[in-house]
C-alpha cells in the first residue's frame, strides 16, 4: 500500500467521522427544538436515515441558522445556571474566616472557654489544638 493510499484512507475516515459527528449534532438539535411538531421531527428523522448525506446537507441549509441560535441559547442558559449554582453554593457556606470570627466573638463574650475555643478552632482548621487537649474523635469517619 502506497503512502498516497494511506493518506486517502485517512482523509475518508476523517470525513466519515465528521459526518457522524454532524449527524449526531443534527439529531440532538432536531429533538431539542420545541417549535417543530412531532410529525415534522419524524419526517426529518426519516429523511436523515433514508438519505443521510443529502438529508444532512438539506437540514444544514434549511435550519442551520436556527440550529446555531438554539445552541447559543442553550449555552447561555447553562452559563446562567452555573453562575447561579456557584452563587448559591458560595453564599450558603460561611468561610473559615467567618467561623473563626464568630468563635472569637463567643470567646470574648465569655460564652465559651479558651479550651473550647482552641478545640473548635482546631476542628475548623483540621489541626490539633496546641494546648494538649484531645479532640473528640468520631469513630465512624476517622481512618487509622
Amino acid at each position: 500500500m502506497s503512502l498516497w493510499d494511506v493518506l486517502v484512507s485517512i482523509f475518508w475516515f476523517m470525513m466519515l467521522f465528521a459526518w457522524i459527528w454532524l449527524l449526531i449534532s443534527i439529531f440532538g438539535d432536531l429533538f431539542r427544538d420545541h417549535d417543530l411538531s412531532g410529525w415534522a421531527k419524524g419526517l426529518w428523522a426519516l429523511f436523515l436515515i433514508v438519505l443521510p448525506w443529502l438529508g444532512t446537507l438539506v437540514y444544514l441549509i434549511a435550519r442551520g441558522r436556527s440550529m446555531n441560535e438554539r445552541a447559543r441559547e442553550k449555552a447561555q442558559r447553562d452559563e446562567q445556571a452555573f453562575r447561579q449554582y456557584v452563587q448559591q453554593t458560595a453564599a450558603g457556606r460561611p468561610s473559615a474566616a467567618d467561623e473563626l470570627a464568630k468563635l472569637a466573638d463567643l470567646r470574648d463574650r465569655g460564652t465559651i472557654s479558651e479550651q473550647e475555643f482552641a478545640q473548635a478552632k482546631a476542628r475548623l482548621l483540621g489541626t490539633r489544638p496546641n494546648d494538649g487537649a484531645e479532640l473528640p474523635v468520631d469513630r465512624r469517619t476517622s481512618t487509622v
